[in-house]
């Protein structure tokens, strides 16, 4: 959830390697803003990736990735590769994709207002601790976020006040938001990174990137916000009262001190 200035970047890169025979290529992964919120190529990137998997198809019925050009010469080359090594999808996915795309900008605006919505509740919870959403004014490229992007997607973090034993409570008494480490689709989950997603990264960059075992990462969905409020609030309150029944009693001898 750390934000990226594009377009800094790109100027940059290109400003250092203007006398190079061979030019750099920059690539952004675009897969958790969607093609509707933000546009890399025109903040100076060659290559626009996408999990179309994730919010472009938005129904988590289909595996498929995507690259974006604005270059002819590179996209040849691709083209070249693409066809000798035979990565095409087949005809139904095309159609599946297409199908989720028609509603992209419905969805996309729906998953925005439901995670700013989300994210504000929890940032008031004593359950948390801290929350991680770039349209938050806390968040650290808050004002990067409403510089470069139109809007903001359904993904968000955040860390909860314990440790791996209560994030597991927490997300075991969860009903609506599902279990899972993906993203993007109608359909609200949320994962522990330390354990799933990031379960490979080494110990050094989980410390840097701050993937604690009390972070969960949610991607909010299209469900009604209140429920899932709701939801939230039931499960974090039960993981908060287990703590409160299992913390030591003071010594009444010692209670002064």
């Amino acid at each position: 959830m750390k934000l990226i200035d594009i377009q800094a970047v790109c100027t940059r890169i290109k400003s250092i390697t203007s006398d190079w025979t061979e030019k750099p290529i920059i690539v952004v992964d675009n897969t958790v803003m969607s093609s509707y919120f933000q546009r890399p190529l025109s903040l100076g990137a060659d290559v626009v990736m996408h999990s179309l998997s994730k919010y472009m198809n938005g129904h988590s019925d289909v595996l498929m990735g995507a690259l974006i050009l604005s270059d002819e010469e590179l996209y040849r080359k691709l083209n070249f590769f693409q066809m000798a090594v035979g990565v095409t999808s087949s005809p139904f996915d095309c159609y599946l994709v297409l199908r989720g795309l028609k509603t992209l900008h419905v969805r996309m605006r729906e998953h925005e207002k439901n995670s700013l919505e989300v994210a504000r509740f929890l940032e008031q919870h004593p359950g948390c601790v801290k929350v991680n959403h770039p349209g938050l004014p806390s968040h650290p490229h808050y004002e990067l976020g409403k510089r470069q992007m139109d809007g903001y997607s359904g993904l968000l973090s955040f860390y909860i006040k314990g440790k791996l034993d209560d994030v597991k409570r927490f997300i075991s008494k969860l009903k609506i938001i599902a279990f899972a480490a993906s993203l993007g689709g109608y359909e609200s989950v949320c994962e522990i990174p330390m354990t799933s997603s990031q379960r490979h990264t080494p110990v050094g960059c989980m410390e840097s990137w701050e993937i604690t075992p009390s972070l969960v990462r949610l991607s909010v969905g299209l469900e009604d916000v209140k429920d899932l409020k709701r939801d939230l609030g039931q499960a974090l309150d039960y993981m908060l009262s287990v703590q409160s029944s299992t913390e030591p009693v003071a010594d009444s001898k010692n209670s002064e001190l």
